[in-house]
């Protein structure tokens, strides 16, 4: 052999791809590996859309069907729960801590709700969502304590002397506060107010030696108050209330009724109607609801399957016409 050819040789041993980068990683991260592209042709199109179709439209009204089996007492009562004598102000009804806000209701159960039943209050017209509203809170501070105030909390971060506030931020300062209790006759009936939460805020978000201090204590009152001898990890209604919603009207979890209600009887509701939203025109309802497989009582899901099913039958059909009537030959590309 002579030097030319020995030379060559050993040029591409040295350029041989070392043994890491022969392997299917390496030339999958390359888009070496051999590819694949269906053919969509007509009748792949067609047999596609009408897959989805068949499949779709079955579980849509599976999904409707499921949710109407939801028992559901949805009650206003921002409205009822005012005295006839401050229809025409009731901000001046809310803010005057010298009347009485309590009230009661009834709700009639249209038909056996089976325990467990969630009890949620309903707020509409609040925004929950404002970019300002949902940046003041100190995520740190809830989960470490009072030295991780930060400024993000303004303006509810320091009180008049000058001392930390926790929990800070607007969140926490609005918190809800109206209150529940519910009897069928002269029975008490019991709301579990336990495990309303979510674990995950319970154990890694709310710390379990951080308590609430200076917490309401200014001039300017918000919303509920804390007890100041328990944990933020144990407050659950307030953990509840700062994982905020999206859209302006949402429900929260209160409670959980752990009887069941049979049809046809009357409930009493002991409303503790101290929450402020005539300020802004929002609106408070009480929600009793029952669950499935799917959550709570929500026919969009089901609506949703139908519509999209039916389209897709649509569009298979008239592709179809279209391709009997008007056929072409697959291409070569």
């Amino acid at each position: 052999m002579d030097e030319a050819s020995t030379s060559a040789s050993a040029g591409a041993t040295r350029r041989a791809f070392p043994p890491a980068r022969s392997g299917v990683f390496y030339r999958f991260t390359q888009q070496n590996l051999p590819a694949w592209k269906p053919a969509m042709t007509p009748g792949c199109l067609i047999a596609m859309f009408l897959i989805i179709g068949i499949i779709f439209v079955p579980f849509g009204l599976l999904c409707l069907q499921t949710s109407n089996h939801v028992a559901e007492i949805i009650h206003r009562y921002d409205v009822d729960c005012v005295p006839n004598a401050y229809r025409g102000n009731r901000q001046a009804y809310i803010k005057d801590s010298s009347i009485s806000k309590n009230c009661t209701l009834q709700a009639k159960v249209l038909e056996h709700m089976r325990a467990p039943i969630y009890v949620y209050y309903e707020l509409e017209n609040f925004y929950q969502n404002h970019r300002r509203y949902v940046k003041s809170r100190s995520d740190k501070q809830l989960r470490f304590g009072a030295k991780y105030t930060a400024e993000s909390c303004s303006p509810v971060h320091w009180d008049n002397n000058g001392s930390p506030i926790v929990p800070c931020g607007l969140i926490a300062w609005s918190l809800f506060n109206d209150t529940y209790d519910f009897t069928r006759g002269s029975k008490e009936i019991k709301v579990n107010r336990k495990n309303i939460s979510w674990k995950s805020d319970r154990e890694h978000k709310f710390g379990k030696d951080v308590f609430p201090s200076n917490f309401q204590n200014g001039t300017l009152i918000g919303g509920g108050k804390l007890d100041p001898t328990v944990p933020l990890s144990e407050q659950e209604n307030l953990i509840v209330w700062m994982r905020t919603a999206a859209l302006p009207k949402f429900r929260k979890l209160y409670g959980v009724i752990e009887d069941d209600l049979h049809a046809d009887e009357t409930i009493n509701i002991l409303i503790g109607n101290n929450y402020n939203t005539y300020t802004f025109g929002g609106k408070k309802s009480i929600v009793l609801s029952t669950a499935s497989w799917l959550g709570g009582k929500n026919d969009f899901l089901g609506h949703a399957y139908i519509v999209t099913g039916s389209l897709s039958i649509f569009i298979s059909i008239l592709f179809a016409l279209i391709h009997v009537k008007y056929p072409r030959k697959n291409g070569n590309g």
